[in-house]
């Protein structure tokens, strides 16, 4: 499995928001941070903002923050909110459109699948991710 660009870079910013709790982040700051484009990271702050992980700020001196404290933002909830998780079409709301999908037992094994990959992720938060904070800092100024 693999997670889209769109959550991989979430969790990225979550991670770079959490390092700097004492300020507001700007898009451009963690663009150049992880040389990632400016308008996707757009995108995303708004996103995780609307789901209520970061709060934002409009305007000149506009910007993000973390809504919640790492240790209240897990892993598994981010990934829920950011990313398909039908991860064939079967899983999708509609059911898709294969003929055996009734009696189909691969449907259950990929559920299981899908859900033993985020039960990892439930087990951790983003404080978790923030541990190794001294080398974090040296690389994500």
């Amino acid at each position: 499995m693999e997670l889209s660009r769109f959550t991989d870079y979430s969790l990225r910013t979550l991670i770079f928001a959490g390092l700097h709790p004492e300020r507001i982040i700007t898009v451009p700051e963690v663009a150049t941070a992880y040389g990632i484009s400016e308008n996707h990271l757009v995108k995303i702050a708004h996103k995780l903002g609307k789901l209520g992980f970061l709060e934002t700020k409009r305007g000149r001196a506009g910007g993000f923050r973390l809504a919640r404290s790492p240790e209240q933002i897990n892993l598994g909830e981010v990934i829920r909110a950011t990313e398909s998780l039908a991860l064939v079409e079967c899983l999708g709301a509609d059911g898709g459109s294969c003929p055996i999908v009734r009696a189909c037992a691969l449907k259950r094994v990929i559920g299981e699948a899908r859900d033993a990959f985020l039960e990892t992720f439930d087990r951790y938060t983003l404080q978790d991710m923030l541990r190794p904070r001294e080398f974090l800092v040296k690389v994500l100024p």
